[in-house]
């Protein structure tokens, strides 16, 4: 491979590394706001979402829909605001219109008058496809640290 290869290979890495990191900004943010019904189109129609805190996973858009609802319902009903914070991302092209990705995310819970807290840190796993000129998550595993 030529000096010249490598730096494109290297620039494209990269690119590849922003576009994911844009995707999960503008994901994360629509979870946190309670746009759930937007959130779930960042997954495919077939996406799963697992976690090892789940005793099943959430397969389909519209499982994935339900939960995160019912999720966004229980804490809203609590006064309890969340937010997601990704960071350590890691990117690897698996194909032309294929990813896979690894972060860690902390869950931030702020009670309504309280004090913000770290209320989980996670270990997050996604398969990612290329639909068009977007990401969308085919396969997600989540992995809390507290139950491993």
């Amino acid at each position: 491979m030529t000096v010249t290869d490598e730096a494109s290979a290297a620039a494209g890495l990269g690119a590849l590394h922003l576009e994911v990191q844009q995707f999960y900004a503008r994901q994360m943010q629509l979870l946190d706001d309670g746009r759930v019904e937007e959130w779930a189109l960042t997954f495919t129609d077939d996406g799963v979402f697992a976690a090892n805190a789940h005793p099943e996973p959430a397969a389909g858009r519209a499982a994935i829909t339900a939960a995160a609802a019912r999720a966004t319902e229980e804490f809203a009903a609590k006064g309890v605001k969340r937010r997601h914070w990704l960071g350590m991302l890691a990117v690897d092209p698996t194909g032309p219109a294929t990813a896979v990705a690894r972060c860690y995310a902390l869950v931030i819970e702020t009670p309504r008058g309280g004090q913000s807290a770290i209320r989980v840190s996670t270990l997050c796993e996604d398969r990612l496809v290329r639909e068009g000129d977007r990401w969308l998550v085919e396969y997600r595993y989540v992995t809390r640290d507290d139950l491993v």
